[in-house]
């Protein structure tokens, strides 16, 4: 027997009675993707929860003969990058590394692959979409799995159990000094649901969203023949500027109005009203109905 039906059957084996209802996407199809809640301290029950990083790429979703984005779009990884890989529904991250998300998103975005950059990526897998198991069960299942396909690309996310606040808050900090983006919580006796939910929660030091440039204003002082800042649109119509986080190469040619970027802020005003914002970075790989950061 092949190795790719014996990956197959070994994760149809672990998949309970919900398998397979309906996590298959059609070709073009946005998956049926579980999305994240925001965490906030304190209203939270950790010891039902496991936690892991939360990695700074590229949702991808393997449906089992391809590789999609959140949004469907089919990713053109080389044929060596997915080969043997097992015929049953993946969720995970294409990483690159801490601090190089531009690459993960840049070589998810080629329609002609690259293999120099593929050869620096990773598939960091998180869930199994049609397992019909608990997560504490499905952990269990996408690591047996990924130990049997043996791909040093394909990657299992590491879980684990933190006792307190404190405790997250701890890690919180370590994973961020050392260049992760935050952290993720989910329940452990929680089913995989495609829709957004108390499950599955983000746990970043600050907030972020996306906006669309709808002006450039000019800068003054050192800023003088550069860009000062932008003025963004959010997709529910509220504007605001963002005048801090850009390089020097940024302010001497920005992003062009129209470009969607993410900002980052520390809570709102009583307004709604964004509280410190500044730019982050242009988020090419992010529409209104699709949005690449889907955990």
């Amino acid at each position: 027997m092949q190795r790719r039906q014996i990956l197959s059957l070994l994760a149809l084996a672990a998949l309970g009675p919900n398998a397979g209802t309906g996590a298959l996407a059609a070709a073009g199809d946005a998956p049926p993707l579980m999305l994240a809640n925001v965490y906030r301290p304190g209203v939270t029950r950790l010891a039902d929860y496991w936690v892991s990083e939360k990695y700074d790429g590229v949702r991808g979703y393997w449906d089992g003969k391809l590789l999609r984005t959140r949004g469907g779009e089919r990713i053109a990884a080389p044929e060596w990058f997915t080969a043997g890989w097992p015929n049953v529904p993946l969720d995970g991250e294409l990483w690159a590394g801490r601090g190089r998300f531009s690459h993960a998103v840049s070589t998810a975005r080629q329609q002609t692959p690259i293999d120099a950059a593929w050869h620096d990526m990773r598939f960091m897998v998180f869930d199994l979409p049609a397992h019909g198991a608990t997560f504490t069960e499905r952990i269990t299942a996408y690591q047996q799995l990924l130990a049997q396909l043996d791909v040093p690309w394909v990657q299992p996310v590491a879980q684990r159990k933190v006792a307190s606040d404190a405790a997250l808050q701890t890690l919180l900090r370590q994973t961020v000094k050392a260049g992760g983006e935050g952290v993720m919580l989910h329940r452990g006796d929680s089913l995989y649901r495609a829709t957004r939910n108390d499950d599955l929660l983000k746990y970043k030091p600050y907030d972020d969203a996306e906006a669309r440039v709808i002006a450039h204003v000019s800068g003054q002082g050192k800023h003088t023949g550069r860009l000062g800042a932008l003025l963004v649109q959010t997709h529910s119509g509220l504007q605001l500027k963002l005048g801090t986080g850009f390089t020097d190469a940024q302010r001497a040619a920005p992003p062009a109005v129209g470009t969607w970027v993410t900002y980052r802020y520390r809570g709102t005003t009583d307004k709604g009203v964004p509280r410190f914002a500044s730019f982050l970075r242009v988020r090419e790989d992010w529409t209104p109905a699709a949005r690449a950061d889907a955990r």
